[in-house]
Order: structure tokens, then sequence, then C-alpha cells
């Protein structure tokens, strides 16, 4: 071959391996340190960059995105002598590509260790129970230590979250019987409560029955009673106004007092006073009827029957053998017709007074 030719080709070589190693494209979000002869020489950003061949190269490739690590659980002892495993998840992000290069050797190692020591510093100053319940305040804490220690480092915390805290196996069985008591408690307590507002309620609503059925029950009196009154007052009024005579009211007297013992529960019953009165009072209709009738003459064929019987003498010992209650029935028969004839003359009367009175027939004749 040539050595004019090998020597082009020998050339074209070195070019191409020249220009390969000046140029760098650096992708997005990515950070590459340069070392020029074994010292720090700058930071390539994303995009197509320039080096010098062979004095410059490569050192670290990092990733300036937010990462996430998640350490292993690791034991802690609490301010109640309690080992507890407590799992955490660290959000930071490479702020200073140099330092965390040059800074520090492994800072994934390094957050990691500090991290459990800071766990064991604020955890050891709380019991089980705060532990459990306190996960704001210990998240912000390691944070805040996390943040001061990896600022040199060239890295920021974000976040610092606990994904787990796992207390032994006999704290979770006295932690559940606890929690499962306290679950009994509360259903007691709902219970009672709402046996207690269901009884309240009953005993409102009876009470509101009891009321209501009192108001109708006053209601109804008081309205049996208005009637009643206006009943009587009619009746009193009808009387005063047709002027009845007292034979009509002393027979109505004597007519009510059979309903005082029309109820099958009546085992005994009371005359009234007055009775006295009114049997009076109609004794004393029936004398002046009898005596009216003693005063006119009998017939001859009637005073020769009361002759003959008298010769025979049974009538007499049969008037005189009547009883009292014969005569109670006589009278309240004829006590009853009188009435009647009484009421009808009153009604005759009313109306009479009502209407214009008419002429006599003898004083139309003698005008």
């Amino acid at each position: 071959m040539d050595p004019v030719v090998v020597l082009a080709l020998v050339a074209v070589i070195v070019v191409v391996f020249l220009v390969a190693s000046t140029v760098r494209i650096v992708p997005q979000a990515r950070r590459y340190n340069i070392e020029r002869f074994g010292r720090y020489r700058r930071t390539l950003q994303p995009g197509l960059n320039l080096v010098v061949p062979v004095a410059d190269r490569i050192n670290t490739k990092l990733d300036v995105r937010e990462q996430v690590y998640s350490s292993d659980p690791r034991p802690v002892i609490t301010e109640d002598n309690l080992v507890v495993n407590i799992d955490t998840v660290l959000y930071y992000q490479i702020t200073d590509p140099r330092a965390a290069a040059y800074e520090v050797a492994d800072y994934l190692q390094a957050i990691d260790q500090l991290t459990v020591t800071t766990l064991r510093n604020v955890i050891g100053s709380m019991d089980l129970e705060e532990t459990l319940t306190s996960r704001e305040e210990i998240n912000s804490r390691l944070r805040a230590v996390l943040d001061d220690a990896t600022g040199k480092w060239g890295i920021r915390v974000n976040r610092v979250e606990i994904k787990a805290i796992d207390p032994p196996h006999t704290i979770k069985e006295a932690m559940e019987k606890q929690m499962r008591a306290e679950r009994d408690k509360r259903a007691a307590i709902l219970h009672a409560e709402g046996e207690r507002q269901a009884k309240i309620l009953t005993a409102e609503g009876t009470k509101q029955k009891d009321i209501l059925e009192a108001q109708g029950a006053q209601q109804a009196m008081i309205l049996r009673a208005d009637g009643e009154a206006k009943a009587v007052e009619l009746v009193f009024q009808a009387v005063h106004r047709n002027n009845a005579d007292p034979k009509v009211l002393a027979y109505k007297y004597l007519e009510t007092l059979p309903h005082l013992a029309s109820s099958d529960n009546n085992t005994f019953w009371v005359i009234p006073g007055e009775l006295t009165e009114a049997v009076r009072t109609v004794t004393r209709a029936f004398g002046d009827e009898s005596a009216a009738a003693s005063h006119t003459p009998a017939r001859p064929e009637e005073a020769a029957g009361a002759g003959d019987t008298s010769e025979e003498g049974g009538a007499p010992e049969l008037a005189a053998g009547w009883t009292a209650a014969s005569d109670a029935a006589a009278a309240a028969d004829e006590a009853g017709k009188q009435a009647a004839a009484a009421v009808s003359d009153a009604k005759a009367e009313a109306e009479a007074a009502k209407s214009p009175q008419t002429p006599r027939r003898g004083a139309a004749g003698g005008g």
C-alpha cells in the first residue's frame, strides 16, 4: 500500500478520535463533573459541550432530579425501654454536583446513618404511645436535622416520612386488647345512650298522650255540661213561658224517679226528700177531684145498685181491702191523665195568648 494513503488514513482516524473526544452531549437533568489532569475543572450542563481531548475527562455523572431513598427497618429504643422497628422514606435532590461528588464519599450512606442517629435521638425522648401518635413531629425534627447536615454536601432533603413503626408482638397484642376494650366501652355507652333516649322519648310521648286525652275529656265534659245547661235552661224557659200547672211538675217529678234505678249496676237508690212534697201535691189534686165527684148527685140506678150492694155487704169489704200498691197505681194513672190534660190546656192558652183575640159570638150578636 502506498505510504501516503496510510498516513492519510491515520490522520483521518486521529481527527475523528479528537473530534469525538472534544464533543460531549449531556442529557437533560444530568450533570457531568470534568477533571483536567486529575483536578476538578467544571460541570457540564445539558446539551452540546466541548472539552479538551486527552486532558479533560468525566469524573462523575449525577442525576439532579428528586430521588427517593427507602432505608431498611432499624431498631430504636423508646423512653419506656421498648424496641420498635422504624422504616423511613427520604426524598432528596442534588443541588450542587461538585459538592455531592467531592464533599462526601457516599452521600446515600451518609444520609442513611444520619437518619438512624437522628431517629434514635428523637424516639429516645418519647414513649411508645407518643411515638405512634407523633409522626408529624418526628418527620419535622428529622427533616430539620438532615437538611442542615446535607446542605454542605450539595443535597437538599425535601421530605422525610416514617413508613412504618413496628412494636414487638406482645405489645401489638396488648394494644389490640386495649383497642377492643375501648370499642366495647364506646359500644356500651352508645347503647346505653340509645336506651336512655328511647325511654325519654317514650315517656314524653306517654305524657303528651295523657295530656291530650285529659284535654279531650275536659273539652268533652265542658261541651256536655254546656249542652245539659242549655237544655235545662230551655226546659226552664219553656215551663215558665207556658205557665205549667204545679200538678204537671209534680207528675214529671214522679215520672223521673224510676230512671234512678234503671241501671243494672245500681244495687240501691236513694229517694229524694222532695218526693213527699210531690206525692202530697198529686194527692191534693186527686182529693180535689174526689170532693167534686162527691157533690154531684148520683143516678137512681147507681143509688139502687149501691143500696143493693150495701145490703149484701160484699162491696164495702172489697173497698176496704185494697192495698197501698193498688192505690198508688191508680193514683199514678189518674195523675198521668190529669198531667196530659193540663199540658194541653197550657199549650192552648199559650197559643191563644200569642194569636190576636177574636170577639166572642155573644158580644158580636149584642152589637
